[in-house]
């Protein structure tokens, strides 16, 4: 264990100020100043709905300005808080830290649109050693778009300077955003069915899932991640920072089409897809996953490949090129992928959803999560 940064001691015949320990107030209100322009644009979607500005203890919003709000009939609020995990490590090596807020906002609000719901707001936590404005407020500005993709007000945040315990150029980020959904428009295992179809939706590269494995890796095989790496056209630097594909304005967009008959969705992280389409999955259920039916991006061959990384450990890790799925009814599969065609979401046919005796033999994951629900079977061989 690392031990944490010890703050430069303040000779003891200098005035002892919370700027000398370590925090700079007045860095706070420059970094403020220089995102408030792209969180404002978040609030954009939301007329009339959230309320005061940037700054305030609290942020606001009024749910009756949503449109259609007369006509729900028992509106369920559904929430969701999630971090990056240790990616900030490589946003940090690189210095670019105007992605890490796509990530950021990917691992919440995608887990808000998996029930149906709508989110609606969210807010920030970024913790420092020291405060750079520009740097918080390149995090803060790619939260906003992030957000604007995801039709999502930020409502607010909080940026803290922990000197001692974080060393200058460290940080870490995390969030919580809040949906709303009509109690008869949820989504989840109750809604699945046998003969059900499973829809895949493509990843955009690792997400944000898995990165303590994937910087082993590179460490023990003493990779820069400025080193070119010809499987992905670039450097292993800019591979590991692409941005989390941000799902949810997608998923609720299939959700509306009644010709796609969607019935749950799963988001894809951390566990990998098995451990986390069983959650979705009720009593007596067998999802049945193809592992041949997608080509599976470069990315992961290559961190297997690199690391001698066992399939069963990658595939129970990192997304290998899945970031969503949909169950669709049988008959809305062909809706489901036509309308995800046109939302410009690559996706296709992965399995199947059986009654226990009907399943085939595989790889057989259950009771995930700490969910007692159904089951995945796992067969076939990937198309690395």
């Amino acid at each position: 264990m690392t031990d944490a940064p010890v703050p430069t001691p303040v000779p003891s015949n200098e005035p002892l100020t919370y700027a000398a320990a370590g925090v700079d107030t007045e860095a706070g209100d420059r970094a403020v100043d220089l995102m408030k322009d792209a969180v404002r644009r978040t609030h954009a979607a939301h007329s009339g709905a959230v309320m005061g500005g940037v700054g305030g203890f609290a942020g606001l919003y009024d749910v009756t300005a949503l449109p259609g709000w007369a006509n729900y009939r028992r509106p369920l609020l559904a929430t969701s808080t999630d971090g990056v995990g240790t990616k900030v490590a490589i946003a940090q090596a690189l210095d670019i830290h105007d992605t890490i807020g796509f990530d950021l906002v990917g691992m919440v609000v995608d887990d808000i649109a998996v029930v149906g719901a709508t989110p609606l707001f969210m807010t920030d936590y970024i913790a420092c050693g020291k405060l750079v404005p520009e740097r918080i407020a390149d995090i803060v500005r790619g939260i906003a778009a992030a957000c604007e993709v995801a039709g999502t007000a930020l409502v607010g945040g909080e940026t803290a300077e922990h000197p001692g315990l974080l060393s200058p150029d460290e940080y870490d980020v995390a969030g919580a955003a809040t949906g709303i959904v009509d109690a008869d428009a949820l989504l989840g295992p109750d809604r699945v069915r046998d003969g059900d179809v499973l829809i895949a939706m493509a990843s955009s590269g690792l997400h944000s899932n898995g990165y303590s494995l994937v910087r082993a890796v590179i460490g023990r095989a003493g990779w820069a991640l400025d080193r070119e790496v010809p499987e992905f056209g670039h450097t292993l630097g800019q591979e590991l920072l692409v941005p989390t594909r941000v799902y949810s304005a997608d998923c609720l967009a299939l959700a509306a089409d009644e010709a796609a008959q969607v019935h749950a969705f799963t988001h894809v992280t951390g566990g990998g897809l098995a451990a986390n389409l069983a959650r979705v999955l009720p009593a007596g259920l067998v999802g049945t996953v193809d592992r041949g039916s997608w080509q599976v991006p470069a990315v992961f061959s290559v961190m297997r490949d690199l690391g001698g990384v066992p399939v069963s450990d990658i595939e129970g890790t990192l997304n290998l090129g899945v970031g969503m799925v949909a169950i669709v009814g049988r008959e809305g599969a062909d809706a489901a992928l036509a309308r995800l065609n046109i939302l410009g979401v690559p996706a296709w046919v992965l399995g199947d959803v059986r009654a226990t005796e009907a399943a085939p033999s595989g790889d057989l994951v259950a009771g995930t999560k700490g969910v007692d629900g159904g089951a995945v079977a796992m067969t076939g061989s990937y198309r690395f």
